[in-house]
C-alpha cells in the first residue's frame, strides 16, 4: 500500500500519555500552547472548531468524531474571502494509540486541493513538533509563527 498523494499523513511518537495528547488537541487553553493564538473548541460531534492565528488567519470547522484519548476528526478551512479551502472544506483525522509509556499519533489531512497541500504540509511539519515538545514538558523555541 503506497502513500496517497492526495492526503497529508504524519505518524509521530510522543513520550506522553494519550490522555495528555488528547487534552492538548481538544482543550482550548492547551491547544493554543502549541498552535494558534485563540481557540474556541467544542470537541463533540457537531461542535465548533475555531482557531485564530497571529497573522489574523482563522480556521473554522466542525467536529465529526471524538473518542476520548483515542480519536479526533474535524473539518478544517480558512475563514477568509476567496479562500481555496473554505470553512469545513477539508478533514483532519488524529488517532492516538498507546505505545509503551507514550503515544503514537497518526494525523491524516484529507480533501486539500493540490495547490494547498504544500502549505498545509509545512504547517503540520511546523506544529506537530511543537505539540510533541509541549506534551513532553519541554520549552518551545521562540518564534513569531502560530
Amino acid at each position: 500500500m503506497g502513500i496517497d498523494p492526495d492526503v497529508i499523513e504524519r505518524v509521530i511518537d510522543i513520550a506522553a500519555s494519550p490522555e495528555t495528547v488528547f487534552t492538548l488537541i481538544t482543550d482550548p487553553e492547551q491547544y493554543v500552547r502549541w498552535k494558534g493564538k485563540t481557540a474556541r473548541l467544542d470537541p463533540r460531534r457537531g461542535g465548533a472548531f475555531d482557531v485564530g492565528f497571529a497573522d489574523g488567519g482563522r480556521a473554522l470547522g466542525e467536529y465529526l468524531e471524538v473518542v476520548p484519548n483515542r480519536r479526533v476528526v474535524f473539518t478544517w478551512g480558512w475563514d477568509s474571502p476567496g479562500a481555496v479551502v473554505g470553512p469545513g472544506g477539508s478533514t483532519v483525522e488524529i488517532d492516538l494509540e498507546p505505545k509503551g509509556n507514550g503515544t503514537r499519533l497518526r494525523l491524516v489531512h484529507r480533501g486539500l486541493p493540490a495547490s494547498e497541500r504544500g502549505s498545509h504540509t509545512e504547517g503540520w511539519d511546523y506544529f506537530l513538533p511543537r505539540l510533541t515538545a509541549i506534551a513532553e514538558g519541554r520549552e518551545l523555541p521562540e518564534t513569531n509563527a502560530g
